[in-house]
Order: C-alpha cells, then structure tokens, then sequence
C-alpha cells in the first residue's frame, strides 16, 4: 500500500515538471496552519506577496495543522485529498513521510537557492529532517507568566510550573504529551541528557505522567497555540505554555503584564509538507508557491511578524526591525544567546517513534 502511495506521488511529480509552467496551474490553494499569530505572519510573508504576483490565484486558509496526521490518513483512506500543503512540526513530517502520506522533494529543484548561489541543501543544510520535509522556522515551546500574580520572586526555572505553593493559580499546558513528559521527568530529577532514554521505558513513562498528576487539578489543558496567549491576557491562568512567537505577541503588541520563562525552552522545527497523490495542476501550482515562500528573503520577512528563527542559513543576516513596532527582532529570538542559557532540544525521531503509544497513555491518564 506504502509503494503504490508513493509511486501515485512520483507519477504525479513528473507529470507536474512540465505542467508547472503552463496556463493550466490551479488557481485555488488550501494551506493548512495553526491559525493565530503564526498564521498571520505566513499570510504576511508568503501568501499575500505571492497573490499580489500571480493575480486570480485564491488562498484558503485551514487550522487544522494539529490534527493533521489524522486527518491525511482519513484523507488519503477516503481517496480525497482537498489540502495542498500543511505545515507540520518536524516529527509528524517524518510519520508523514514514511506512511507515504507526504510527498518526497528534491531541494535543490523544488527550492531556491541562496542569493549568493549556495543550493537549497546546504543553505537548509541539517534541518532538512526528512525527504518531504521543507523546513520554515525554528521556534521554541516555552512558559509565560503574568507579572503581576508571581508575587516578588518572579520564576526563573522551569520547575516553577510544578511548584503550587510558591506559585498558587491555573497553569496552561498543551494537550498532548509532548514537552510535557520531557518538562515533568527533568523536574523529577531525571538528567537531561537521560531523559529520552527514561520516556522510552513504560516506568519512565508512568514516572512522567505521575508528576503531571501533582498538578492535574490545576491544569487548563490547550489544544490552539492561540489559548495560553488569551488565558494569560484574560488573567485565567498564572502561568501557561505555548510557542515563543505567540508569547512575543502578547507581551509586545498586546502590552499585557506577560513575562518570558526561556529556561528548559524546547527547540523544534516548522515547515511544509506537501500531500502525496495531488493532481498535476495543484501539484504545479503548490510547488510554484512553495518555491516562492521558502526563498531566502521570504523566509527572513516572516521575522518581521513573529519571532521565530528563519530556517535558511542566508535568511538569518537579513532579519531585521519588526515591520510594525520598529523594534530590533534579534533578541526576541529563541536562539538569541540571552534567552537559550539552558535549552531542550526536542528529539522528533523519539516523538516519531512513540508518538502514537504515549499519546494513547497520555489522553487515557487524562480521561482518568
């Protein structure tokens, strides 16, 4: 079944080679992302620049990036693919892409190089995780905290968020295991480069999932990256995690009494997929786009809405002033030297690996 998905996919690419600078291109987009700032800093760099260029061309929008291996699977059991690209985290681009579901690039065709001629590979170089990955950012899962309900020793570790007594009030966490497990065991007294090594035992797994259990009762549980930013403005919550970029909206455009908590911040990477089996003329269209998107100053303009790293080496000099506030974006970023004194690196092999198992654990401890 993976084989005929793939050769589906690989029919499809050649046929789109020669139907990719033809009149006949698709005019209608289905993008697929989380919705919120993050998708408001795509549209911004990629989307409306790219329409202004190729007039009659119309982009929809759909936030189902979370739910996307699910959905593709049902998609593709149904024989009915209505996305044309979905961005997906770097570990479900990899589940993605050995089902079959996703379909495999060639960056140094289907991307451009870098202004000074340097081929898409290495301008991308190791973010490029897998074959049908196509990277955009490097971002961080990290902690907000109202100022004003931390009393007068603000936090400053990660273990704060487990820490009910000197820090009272709802906490924000995603719904699913990831980051969670990893924040819970190295507030355990796991080592951190133990870790992965203890999530990948089942009593490492229940040791996880034990010490969520001290703050169960105080968890507001998110599913958008756009909730924790509203909880923390609403003042709901005392703390909450969520993505840097959405953080540095709140705290920046918004004004609100938001502060950051980078330590234990989980890297990870962003980027596109495109569905494997398209047909010629969404395929041609997309990669159009995709070629378009990813550039080396396009990648670098989205910078200038949010503060997530561009995933191109050539992108990175570029980064400037935030195109509204006038602010300089360098230190906003995740991986500026300030704010990444004590970084997680999130394994995505691990995540791709037993994601499905720990997920079925983690909602069963959360049914409970």
């Amino acid at each position: 079944m993976k084989f005929a998905r793939v050769l589906v996919a690989t029919t499809a690419f050649g046929l789109a080679v020669g139907a990719a600078h033809a009149a006949d291109m698709a005019n209608d987009m289905t993008l697929v992302s989380w919705g919120g700032a993050y998708q408001k800093s795509q549209n911004s760099a990629y989307t409306e620049p790219y329409m202004a260029k190729n007039p009659g061309v119309n982009v929809v929008w759909d936030e189902s990036s979370a739910e996307a291996v699910a959905k593709l699977r049902a998609m593709n059991e149904a024989g009915n693919v209505t996305w044309d690209l979905v961005d997906v985290v770097a570990a479900d681009a990899i589940r993605l892409c050995d089902e079959g579901l996703a379909m495999e690039i060639d960056p140094d065709t289907d991307l451009a190089a870098a202004p000074d001629g340097t081929p898409a590979s290495e301008d991308f170089g190791d973010l490029l995780v897998s074959d049908c990955f196509i990277p955009q950012i490097v971002y961080s899962t990290t902690f907000g905290y109202r100022t004003d309900l931390v009393g007068s020793t603000p936090p400053t570790d990660i273990c704060a968020v487990f820490d009910l007594k000197a820090y009272p009030g709802k906490r924000a966490l995603e719904k699913r295991p990831i980051n969670n497990m990893e924040w819970a065991l190295l507030c355990d007294g796991v080592a951190k480069d133990k870790v992965y090594d203890v999530l990948a035992t089942p009593a490492g797994q229940e040791q996880a999932l034990n010490k969520l259990a001290t703050i169960k009762d105080q968890v507001v549980w998110w599913s958008a990256g756009a909730d924790t930013p509203q909880l923390l403005a609403d003042g709901e919550i005392v703390m909450g995690s969520t993505y840097n970029g959405r953080l540095f909206s709140v705290i920046e455009e918004q004004k609100q009494p938001v502060a950051m908590l980078w330590d234990a911040q989980v890297f990870d990477l962003d980027g596109w997929i495109i569905p494997a089996g398209l047909p010629a003329d969404r395929l041609a269209r997309i990669k159009d786009f995709v070629k378009f998107a990813t550039d080396t100053q396009r990648l670098a303009d989205q910078a200038k809405y949010i503060s997530y790293g561009p995933a191109r080496a050539s992108s990175a000099p570029l980064v400037g002033k935030h195109a509204d506030l006038g602010i300089d974006m360098a230190p906003h970023m995740p991986t500026d030297p300030n704010n990444a004194k004590n970084t997680f690196l999130y394994n995505y092999e691990f995540w791709a690996d037993y994601r499905d198992d720990i997920d079925a654990k983690f909602q069963a401890w959360l049914a409970k």
